[in-house]
């Protein structure tokens, strides 16, 4: 396959992953009947946004770059936030035996 279409396949796949966080978030609100942010919503921002960081550092487009890198922060950011708090709720349920 063709360098640019390689690249054409990897923004376009960037882009899938990331619309996915939105069909997450949306099926797991109805689902709840309330509006929620599952924790698969900020897998789908991290790969999604991994994924079109790689593509626009390839186009070298500064604008597309910063939006991406600085959004990176935020999802991982939000994960370690549900991860530490996962763990802390681990540690209190199963207190140490003395």
């Amino acid at each position: 396959m063709e360098t640019n279409k390689v690249w054409l396949v990897v923004g376009f796949l960037g882009q899938a992953l990331f619309t996915m966080r939105f069909v997450v978030q949306w099926l797991q609100s109805e689902r709840m009947r309330r509006s929620v942010v599952p924790e698969a919503f900020w897998y789908f921002s991290i790969f999604g946004g991994l994924t079109l960081l790689t593509y626009s550092i390839h186009r070298r487009d500064p604008v597309f770059i910063v939006g991406q890198a600085s959004g990176l922060f935020i999802y991982l950011r939000n994960l370690y936030f549900i991860l530490r708090e996962r763990k802390k709720l681990k540690a209190y349920s199963n207190p140490p035996l003395d």
